[in-house]
């Protein structure tokens, strides 16, 4: 596939092409090959995300309390999200993945596809400026966030899943961290939450409670 096929998929054409092969660099083809891989973009552009969707909810949905807006955002800056994206925009078909990887289905894999959604970010915020990055990322999200926006409450997805599951006579929820990867200054956790001993979703987040609130969320739609 030809990188300029990608940057139509997103709407963006890099004038540091080495920029974007970077941001599309995995850790195990960088590995491989002696190059630098794509991580401290995502780590860059992980805030630059985080900023984004917090300034465009400031601006765009004042009626919405600041712990409301924390919940929206945690909603749609998340791996589930971002695979979603990174699939409509077909990230899978050009991203340098080492060979363990592409035996392993690693371009199937959401945090790959999620990790390198937030490196593509920085990426562009570094090859082109701010405003640029911003129409990226609120035309690709700003659907997400309505939606979003329009089910949050006072209530957290937790205390919705608890009092949705109360009905039934037996209400025995349980959650449990089942998996912690990246470095420590960027830590994904996965979450599963069991009722009755059944897994009934599964969720991730940048903390163990935001990964829990996602798997809760899950089961609420």
């Amino acid at each position: 596939m030809e990188l300029s096929e990608f940057e139509e998929n997103i709407g963006y054409v890099f004038k540091n092409k080495n920029l974007l092969i970077n941001a599309l660099t995995h850790t195990s083809y960088a590995n491989e090959r002696g190059l630098a891989s794509n991580e401290k973009l995502e780590f860059l552009g992980d805030a630059i995300l985080e900023f984004v969707s917090s300034e465009y909810l400031y601006k765009n949905y004042n009626h919405l309390k600041e712990g409301e807006m924390t919940k929206v955002r945690a909603s749609v800056v998340c791996e589930d999200s971002l695979y979603k994206l990174a699939l409509r925009l077909n990230f899978s078909d050009f991203l340098y993945l080492g060979k363990s990887e592409i035996v392993s289905h690693g371009k199937t894999r959401p945090a790959i596809l999620a990790d390198s959604v937030e490196a593509v970010i920085a990426a562009m915020y570094l090859d082109g400026g701010l405003e640029n990055v911003k129409e990226f990322i609120i035309n690709n999200l700003k659907n997400e966030i309505e939606i979003s926006s329009k089910s949050v409450g006072n209530k957290d997805y937790k205390t919705v899943l608890q009092e949705k599951l109360q009905t039934q006579k037996i209400a025995n929820i349980e959650y449990e961290i089942i998996k912690e990867s990246g470095p420590d200054h960027n830590k994904l956790f996965t979450a599963q939450v069991k009722f009755n001993g059944k897994v009934l979703a599964t969720g991730t987040g940048k903390s163990k409670k935001s990964a829990e609130m996602q798997a809760a969320r899950k089961c609420t739609f």
